[in-house]
């Protein structure tokens, strides 16, 4: 009997350690390194997905519209492409992004109107922050962010429905940002932001994003749904991916103006 208490004062001993142990080696990561991690996950060189999207008024009346996405690492840079295929007001339309991961070079963007058989290039401060094309998302959410355009702070570690997730504040160097504050949740196990609350100019609540659904295909970790809620306006969105595809066939030349016009890929 005595030897099995001091086994088991022995295994509880340990478990207090492992678990110490474990507890200091998380504090130990910085808001910028947890962040970096997440632009560091695993995404393959290129990938595809066939979307779903909802849009939601403030009285919930719904319109749906759908696309195909493309995109492609060049280096550290990112290009994608996108082009809707219903309903037949938006089809045809196509979104380009040339993302940069130098915070000092501004990412190129283009947006395809056939209606008007015209190309609009996105560029600027006050264009960044349009939403695109009804969405609750701006161009400027569209893109990739460095992460040095951004100060975070490791806040704390919370536990988000089942998921244990670092909880880090983002504020823009930018003072022209349309955001004052970002809070994200990242999930541990995956690496992905599970919520972010962002906060317009005057620090009041204005979208939050839930990501969900998150499971892995093709050995990488993929979010197969996205809602955003527009608090000011009561509007929504909501992103649903499927048929996503890693390392396919794909060339760099591809993503081109020409092609944005022409509404293939």
């Amino acid at each position: 009997m005595k030897k099995n208490n001091r086994i088991k004062t022995l295994l509880l001993a340990m478990a207090i350690i492992v678990s110490y142990s474990n507890n200091i080696f998380a504090q130990n990561f910085s808001g910028k390194e947890i962040m970096q991690k997440v632009k560091d996950r695993p995404d393959g060189d290129n990938r595809k997905s066939t979307m779903q999207m909802e849009l939601i008024n403030k009285r919930g009346k719904k319109r749906m519209r759908s696309f195909v996405s493309y995109s492609m690492d060049i280096g550290k840079d990112k290009k994608s492409i996108m082009f809707f295929q219903s309903p037949a007001d938006v089809k045809g339309t196509g979104f380009l992004t040339w993302g940069y991961d130098n915070p000092d070079k501004e990412d190129d963007r283009w947006l395809y109107l056939p209606a008007m058989k015209k190309t609009r290039r996105i560029s600027g401060t006050s264009a960044k922050k349009d939403y695109f094309m009804g969405t609750d998302f701006t161009y400027d959410d569209m893109g990739g962010r460095n992460i040095d355009e951004d100060t975070h702070k490791l806040l704390n570690e919370e536990k988000l429905d089942a998921y244990d997730c670092w909880k880090i504040i983002s504020i823009p160097k930018d003072p022209k940002d349309m955001y004052s504050k970002k809070v994200s949740w990242i999930r541990k196990d995956c690496l992905f932001a599970y919520k972010v609350v962002f906060y317009d100019k005057m620090g009041n609540l204005l979208k939050t994003l839930t990501i969900s659904d998150i499971k892995k295909i093709n050995g990488f970790w993929t979010a197969q749904k996205m809602h955003i809620i527009n608090h000011q306006t009561n509007h929504q969105t909501i992103l649903l991916m499927s048929g996503t595809k890693y390392n396919i066939k794909m060339e760099e030349t591809l993503f081109t103006v020409s092609n944005l016009e022409k509404g293939v890929f």
